[in-house]
C-alpha cells in the first residue's frame, strides 16, 4: 500500500496531502490579513506556490482551483493577482465563489490540487 505523505499536520488538519502521485493543498488563506484583496491573494498563491514546490511540483500542473472570496466586489482584483500569477498555456479548471471565511479578515481563501 502506498504511504500518504502529509506536510504540516496539526491536530485539526494539515496543509497538504500527497498521494498517488497527486497533492492536495488545504484551504490557504493570507498571513497578514491587512492587506487588500490583492495584496492578500498573492500572498496565497506564494504559499500555494511553496507547497507545491514541497510536493515536488508547480502551480503548471494545477488540476482543480477552487477560490472562495469574502465579498464578490472584489472579483477584479483577486483576479489582478491571479492573472499574473497563473502559468501561461497552463490556466487550470477554477471555480470561484462568495463565502464568509473563518477569520472575517480574510478576503481569500484558494484550495488546489496538482498533479505530481
Amino acid at each position: 500500500m502506498q504511504s500518504i505523505q502529509r506536510v504540516n499536520v496539526q491536530k485539526r488538519l494539515s496543509d497538504m496531502a500527497v498521494y498517488n502521485g497527486v497533492a492536495y493543498l488545504a484551504g490557504q488563506v493570507p498571513e497578514d490579513p491587512s492587506l487588500d484583496i490583492t495584496g492578500q491573494t498573492e500572498q496565497v498563491l506564494a504559499i500555494v506556490d511553496s507547497l507545491l514546490e514541497q510536493a515536488g511540483t508547480n502551480k503548471s500542473r494545477i488540476l482543480m482551483a477552487q477560490i472562495f472570496i469574502a465579498n464578490m466586489a472584489e472579483f477584479d482584483g483577486m483576479n489582478k493577482a491571479w492573472d499574473a500569477w497563473v502559468s501561461d498555456g497552463n490556466a487550470p479548471p477554477r471555480a470561484t465563489v462568495e463565502a464568509r471565511l473563518a477569520n472575517p479578515d480574510f478576503k481569500v481563501e484558494i484550495v488546489v490540487t496538482a498533479a505530481v
